[in-house]
C-alpha cells in the first residue's frame, strides 16, 4: 500500500475517532444536564397543628403509638432542639412559608394573634413563599390542609405559588354555629356540623361544613394522588394537617384506636398517613430523591385537658414562649442522603426548612430582604454543627426571650392562655436548657456575663427589625360573597 494511501486512511480514522469522541462528549453533557434536571429533589413538609413535643412515641409518649414516625426517625434524623417561629398558628405558618420571623412581614399581632374568618388581609404579596421560590425551578406544588394565611381570594395558596390547593382556609374551631356559649362544651363531644368550616379545592368551596371526621385520611389521599401524578418531575407537597387542634375528629377506623383516647386516635391516624406517604415514595422508587420533614406549628393547647396534647418535660404550651409553646418534634427523612438513626441536639427551626429546601433546589435565597432561615444541610447530611446558634421567642409583636446555645433568657413571661397580664422581668431570668429543660431554676445571678451577652444579642436583633403594621388587625373592607 502506498504511503499516500496509508496517510489518507490514518486521516480518516483519526477524523472518525474525533467525531465519535465529540458525539460521546455532547451526549454525556446532555445526559448530565438532563440528569440534573431529573434529580432535583422532591420536598414533602408535613405540618401538624398544636402537636406537643411529647406527643409521639419516639419523643417519649408512653401510650400514643406512632410506628411510622418512629421508623421515619430511625431511618433519618430526629431533632431534640427544633422550633417553630411562634407559639400560635398564623405567624408560625407565615414563618415557614417565607423563612422570616413574622414580625418582618406584619403576620403577627399582640391584639389579634391569628387570622379569623372576618379578617381582611393575609400574607403580603411581596413575600416570596417557598412554593414561589421552587416554581422558578419548575416544581409542581400543592398545599393540602389548613392554610391560615388569608382566606380571601388574594391570599389563598393558589395566589402564593401553589398549583393546587385542597383544604380549609383557617382553624377548624372557627365558624362555630352551635349554641352560644357552649363551644367549649361541644368540643368535648365534637360534631363536625357545629363548625361551619369550608373545605376548598383551589379557590372554590366544595363542602361546607367540612366533614372533619374524614378529613385527615382525605388529606393523605390527596397528597398521594398529587405525588403519583408528578412522580417523574420535581414536586413540593406542603401538608399542614388541621389536627390535633381542637375540636378533635378521627375517621371510623380509628375510633378507640389509642389508649390515649380521642387525642391519641387523632395522632395515630396522622401517623398512619405518614406511613402511607413513605410507602408511596418507596413504591414509586423516588424515596431516595425526596426530602420529607415532619414538625408542628406550635405546642399543645393545654387548657383543653385530655383533648390537648403534652409538651413532655417542657414548661408551658401553645400561646407561651416557654419551651413547651415553641419547641417541637422535628424529623427529617431522605434515604441514602440523611444518615439513619441520628439524634441531634443541634438547633433548628421551621424557618430553616425554607432556606434548606431552596438551597437544595438551586434557588437563590432572596437578597433584597432579611431571611432568618439558615441552611441545615450540615446537620442533616453530615451530622455536623448547626449554623443556627440563636432563637428569638416572640409573643405577638414583642420579643419575650432569646436563646443562644444552651442559654435562654426571658425578658417577659406569660401563660399561653388564662392570664391577661405578663410578668416583666426587670432583671431577666436565665435558664440552661441542657441542664434544666423544664425552665425551673433561674440562675441569672450566677452568670452575669451570660445575661449581658444575651441582652446585647437581643438589642442588636431589635435594631434590625423594622416596624411593619400588623396585617392581622386589618378588618374586611366590605362584605364579600362566595368567600369563606
Amino acid at each position: 500500500m502506498s504511503p499516500s494511501r496509508i496517510l489518507w486512511r490514518c486521516v480518516v480514522l483519526i477524523s472518525l475517532a474525533v467525531f465519535l469522541l465529540f458525539r460521546f462528549a455532547v451526549s454525556s453533557f446532555a445526559g448530565e444536564e438532563g440528569s440534573k434536571t431529573r434529580k432535583l429533589p422532591n420536598f414533602v413538609i408535613i405540618f401538624a397543628d398544636d402537636l406537643g413535643y411529647g406527643d409521639l412515641s419516639c419523643y417519649g409518649h408512653p401510650t400514643i403509638k406512632t410506628p411510622n414516625l418512629d421508623r421515619m426517625a430511625a431511618e433519618g434524623i430526629r431533632f431534640t432542639q427544633f422550633y417553630s417561629a411562634a407559639p400560635v398558628c398564623t405567624p408560625s405558618r407565615a414563618a415557614l412559608m417565607t423563612g422570616r420571623l413574622p414580625i418582618r412581614s406584619g403576620m403577627c399581632s399582640s391584639k389579634r394573634r391569628v387570622l379569623f374568618p372576618n379578617s381582611g388581609s393575609g400574607l403580603p404579596a411581596e413575600e416570596i413563599t417557598l412554593a414561589e421560590g421552587l416554581k422558578t425551578k419548575g416544581y409542581h406544588t400543592a398545599c393540602i390542609g389548613k392554610w391560615h394565611l388569608g382566606h380571601l381570594p388574594d391570599f389563598l395558596p393558589t395566589r402564593n405559588g401553589f398549583d393546587y390547593y385542597f383544604g380549609i382556609p383557617y382553624s377548624n374551631d372557627m365558624d362555630y354555629v352551635g349554641e352560644r356559649g357552649k363551644a367549649r362544651k361541644n368540643m368535648k363531644r365534637p360534631r363536625y356540623r357545629k363548625w361551619n368550616v369550608p373545605l376548598m379545592r383551589n379557590e372554590k368551596i366544595i363542602e361546607r361544613p367540612a366533614n372533619q371526621n374524614t378529613i385527615t385520611k382525605r388529606y393523605t389521599a390527596e397528597a398521594i394522588k398529587f405525588i403519583k401524578k408528578n412522580a417523574s418531575e420535581p414536586f413540593f407537597v406542603y401538608l399542614p394537617h388541621n389536627l390535633p387542634h381542637v375540636p378533635l375528629f378521627r375517621s371510623e377506623a380509628f375510633e378507640g384506636h389509642s389508649t390515649r383516647g380521642l387525642y391519641g386516635d387523632v395522632i395515630e391516624e396522622i401517623d398512619e398517613g405518614v406511613g402511607q406517604i413513605m410507602a408511596t415514595l418507596k413504591d414509586l422508587k423516588i424515596d431516595n430523591n425526596t426530602f420529607v420533614f415532619f414538625t408542628s406549628d406550635n405546642g399543645p393547647w393545654l387548657p383543653f385537658n385530655q383533648h390537648g396534647g403534652s409538651a413532655g418535660l417542657l414548661r408551658g404550651g401553645k400561646g407561651s414562649t416557654w419551651e413547651g409553646g415553641m419547641r417541637e418534634p422535628g424529623i427529617g427523612w431522605w434515604p441514602g442522603k440523611i444518615p439513619a438513626g441520628i439524634v441531634t441536639q443541634e438547633l433548628g427551626a421551621t424557618m430553616d426548612l425554607y432556606t434548606t429546601c431552596l438551597t437544595l433546589a438551586g434557588v437563590e435565597i432572596p437578597k433584597d430582604r432579611i431571611v432568618d432561615g439558615i441552611d441545615l444541610s450540615p446537620v442533616l447530611f453530615k451530622n455536623e454543627k448547626s449554623p443556627r446558634q440563636t432563637m428569638y421567642y416572640y409573643r405577638g409583636t414583642k420579643l419575650f426571650a432569646v436563646r443562644k446555645g444552651w442559654w435562654k433568657m426571658h425578658f417577659e413571661t406569660r401563660p399561653g392562655y388564662g392570664s391577661r397580664t405578663s410578668q416583666v422581668h426587670v432583671d431577666p431570668i436565665l435558664f440552661h436548657l441542657g441542664q434544666d429543660p423544664s425552665e425551673k431554676y433561674n440562675i441569672a445571678k450566677n452568670h452575669p456575663d451570660i445575661v449581658e451577652e444575651l441582652k446585647s444579642i437581643a438589642e442588636k436583633h431589635r435594631s434590625h427589625v423594622k416596624h411593619v403594621p400588623s396585617r392581622l388587625e386589618i378588618p374586611p373592607k366590605k362584605s364579600r360573597k362566595n368567600t369563606p
